[in-house]
This record gives C-alpha cells, sequence and structure tokens, in this order.
C-alpha cells in the first residue's frame, strides 16, 4: 500500500460489524471489531477467521500449546451494522457543529 497518504476507514475498533463474505459470513449477526489495522486495511473481528497458533514453552507461557486466535480479515468483507435497521449499512460522513459524524445511509441514524 501507498505510504504517501494514510487511508480513511469508515470502521474503528469497538464498533459492531456484519461480515458479507468469507467463510463466517452471516448478515444477521452482529459481532465486535476489536483491532484495525490500517497499513494492511485489515480488521480483527470477535470470533470471526478462527485459526489455530502453535506456541512454544516460554518464561510467560510455560506449557506452551494450541490455541484458537482470531486473524484479520480484509475491511472490505465487513460492513458496519445498523441497529436502527437490523442490518449492514453503508455509511456517509457529515458536518454537524463542525464535527464529522458518521451517520448511516440506510435509517439516517448517527453511529456512535
Amino acid at each position: 500500500m501507498s505510504t504517501r497518504f494514510k487511508p480513511k476507514f469508515n470502521i474503528k475498533k469497538g464498533d459492531t460489524v456484519v461480515v458479507i463474505t468469507g467463510d463466517d459470513k452471516d448478515l444477521k449477526k452482529p459481532r465486535k471489531v476489536l483491532e484495525v489495522i490500517i497499513d494492511k486495511s485489515r480488521v480483527v473481528i470477535e470470533g470471526v477467521n478462527i485459526v489455530t497458533k502453535h506456541t512454544k514453552p516460554s518464561a510467560q507461557n510455560t506449557k506452551g500449546g494450541i490455541l484458537k486466535v482470531e486473524a484479520p480479515i480484509h475491511i472490505s468483507n465487513v460492513k458496519l451494522w445498523d441497529a436502527k435497521a437490523g442490518a449492514g449499512a453503508k455509511i456517509k460522513r457529515v458536518r454537524e457543529n463542525g464535527k464529522l459524524v458518521r451517520t448511516s445511509k440506510k435509517s439516517g441514524e448517527v453511529i456512535k
């Protein structure tokens, strides 16, 4: 990705989203965003894209073993959840009182 301009995404950490494509596709189940990786255009979502990670024993983890962790998916595979409409919705940015606010195109509801 180009390092000249930092991309702006409508999805932030803590938002509720729906997965619209992939193995974990579920258009009616909202999930929470745990992390947004801006430079790679990816998001980590709670309970989505679970992978097994093999860890060696170390000072912090004396047993080691196999862990189940969430791996990132591309940000284009998720939509923000609109609670009023009860579905995923596209987002537009509107300036209210000098501040940019994210609003749903479906219901017009402001997203906190």
